[in-house]
């Protein structure tokens, strides 16, 4: 039996090249992962021990801590942690071994891709909205859904398909992929998708059971991870809803299964204070055990803050450096 409803033909959909729809973000604005110095010390040291300052320095204290006993520490990010230009960022946390698993959106996979493969990513929606041509980059379309088609047939992860394309053709760009390296250090980076908001899922090529396969998959692969959190972190830097919907069910499948009995820190870096954000990863989860935070401000600035704290309370013996 079909649907009594009618379906478009997405099949006469115009597309357009990634060389002719551009990118408002270009590679070539992308932060380097630097080392902090000194001075940076001096820095956090202004922040006062009150309010969002005492947050700051417990939240990387936390985290240090994890890092020193080599805890799991799960990565959730939205799409503009990759638009703000923060790749690099993110890599080299996987690089130094303290961030366990990265998850991400079906829009952050994209633009994951789009940068390595060609160096640019985020068309301007509202002209390209205007003329018809949103959305229809066929490069973009061709390698994410051929990735989801890949990833069902060899049952393989979304994420995991997606880095081992990126690394295999030797992307120009896969110095600031998260997906590339991760898949080259072996870290479990998923993809978790809401079928019909992402732009590849504008094309015929779009095969939503191989997307919803290889996107389960993920969100088994993250509840695998989620389910050694025992005295680990998890952070979540501006995903206001898929990201902590998926966390809440991985920690709930978990918890049912014995595998997470003690407590975990949990922060959320964002610029303002999303409902889901708060409730599903900084407060339901830490209810009865553990720690919740939630630092504000936009991720330009607020996630190399937190890494260059993080990285000189790892390096001063795992605590922040003290108010003054």
């Amino acid at each position: 039996m079909t649907s009594r409803y009618s379906e478009i033909d997405l099949s006469g959909i115009r597309t357009v090249s990634i060389k002719e729809r551009g990118g408002l973000v270009r590679v070539e604005s992308f932060v380097s992962a630097a080392e902090p110095d000194e001075s940076f010390d001096r820095i956090v040291d202004s922040f006062p021990d009150i309010l969002a300052g005492a947050d700051f320095r417990a939240a990387v204290d936390a985290v240090a801590r994890v890092a020193e006993a080599r805890g799991t520490v799960v990565l959730m990010f939205g799409a503009h942690v990759i638009k703000c230009g923060l790749s690099r960022l993110v890599i080299d946390l996987i690089e130094r071994g303290i961030v366990s698993a990265v998850a991400t959106n079906g829009a952050g996979a994209i633009h994951d891709a789009e940068i390595a493969m060609w160096g640019m990513t985020s068309e301007d929606v509202a002209a390209n909205l205007a003329n018809g041509t949103f959305g229809t980059c066929r490069e973009t379309a061709e390698f994410l859904n051929g990735a989801a088609d890949e990833a069902a047939e060899e049952e393989a992860g979304f994420g995991e398909t997606v880095g081992r394309r990126i690394a295999e053709r030797e992307a120009p760009h896969r110095d600031a992929s998260i997906f590339g390296r991760a898949w080259e250090l072996g870290v479990p980076a998923t993809v978790h998708v809401a079928l019909g908001t992402d732009i590849v899922h504008e094309h015929a090529s779009a095969h939503g059971a191989a997307i919803g396969d290889a996107s389960l998959r993920d969100f088994r692969i993250l509840a695998d991870v989620v389910s050694r959190v025992d005295g680990g972190a998890v952070i979540n830097v501006g995903s206001a809803v898929i990201l902590p919907e998926v966390f809440l069910k991985a920690l709930a499948v978990g918890r049912n299964l014995g595998r997470i009995e003690g407590s975990f820190t949990a922060l959320s870096l964002d610029m303002n204070e999303p409902y889901r954000t708060t409730m599903n990863v900084v407060r339901r989860p830490t209810a009865q055990s553990g720690m919740g935070f939630a630092l504000r401000g936009r991720h330009e600035m607020l996630l190399p803050l937190f890494r260059a704290a993080l990285l000189r309370a790892l390096a001063t013996g795992g605590e922040a450096p003290e108010s003054r």
